[in-house]
């Protein structure tokens, strides 16, 4: 805790799995706290399995700890995700907003239950369309606590360096969007997009795109492709099934441009 005993949560990237990926300053982070909260979603990732995820995220703590990380798992809140009750976008924010809720009682009662200061790993970098930042911000509206956020490296920029990119054309713009909301950007106008949060990869109408795809990056399974749309959409999709089975989750982002006249 701080001098003034007030308690510290620490919200840390720690990069989107490679442990060589972590910082020096989330190391630091992650050796100040007492404890670590870890959200588990066993059972829901694949049918009677442990969490890979939580199981990722101990091996990272024993690899950059020198002593015995404490971990305090909690069950996740349940998320709606059926298609009848997302399908729109007003649908969609709500049902996240009461995820959110959700994961905040959960959060407080572990709180409540075990002192002392708190850190939360997160995949990749937590400003990249992560929860955390928000939750803990209604966690800090309730008990008096001090925020710290480190950085970590994202998916976006190990997409670039595996594949070998710059991101953008010289002095254009990148546009950062979700799956969900891709085709809304490209109809929009924009056509050099970084693509996160993909259920599925389905791009109708830009078989001539560039695409430059990556699953699990940083990880043992790591899989890429690159290649036209319609010419590749086939091996992504085969690549991910290979994840699915191997690691037991799926976390991809890939780089999709139009085609340069």
């Amino acid at each position: 805790m701080t001098s003034s005993g007030q308690r510290r949560i620490k919200i840390i990237g720690v990069g989107p799995g490679d442990p060589d990926q972590v910082t020096l300053e989330a190391v630091a982070a992650m050796r100040s706290v007492d404890y670590f909260l870890v959200t588990d979603k066993s059972g829901t990732v694949k049918k009677g399995m442990p969490d890979p995820l939580v199981r990722a995220r101990e091996e990272l703590l024993d690899r950059h700890l020198s002593t015995p990380a404490r971990v305090v798992k909690v069950d996740d809140a349940p998320r709606e995700r059926r298609e009848e009750f997302t399908g729109t976008d007003e649908d969609y924010q709500a049902a996240v907003r009461d995820w959110h809720r959700a994961r905040v009682e959960r959060y407080l009662a572990v709180l409540a239950e075990h002192p002392g200061d708190v850190g939360f790993l997160v995949w990749g970098d937590p400003a990249f369309y992560d929860s955390t930042i928000r939750v803990v911000d209604q966690i800090a509206e309730q008990l008096d606590v001090e925020v710290d956020v480190i950085p970590g490296i994202s998916s976006v920029q190990l997409l670039a360096a595996r594949h070998r990119l710059v991101l953008h054309d010289v002095g254009r713009p990148l546009y950062v969007t979700t799956g969900r909301a891709v085709l809304e950007a490209v109809e929009a106008g924009h056509d050099n997009l970084v693509v996160m949060l993909n259920r599925v990869v389905e791009l109708p109408g830009l078989e001539d795109w560039r695409i430059w795809w990556g699953g699990n990056l940083g990880t043992r399974e790591e899989e890429l492709v690159a290649g036209t749309v319609g010419e590749v959409l086939p091996a992504i999709e085969s690549a991910r099934a290979r994840l699915r089975e191997s690691a037991g989750w799926v976390m991809d982002i890939y780089l999709l441009r139009a085609p340069r006249r």
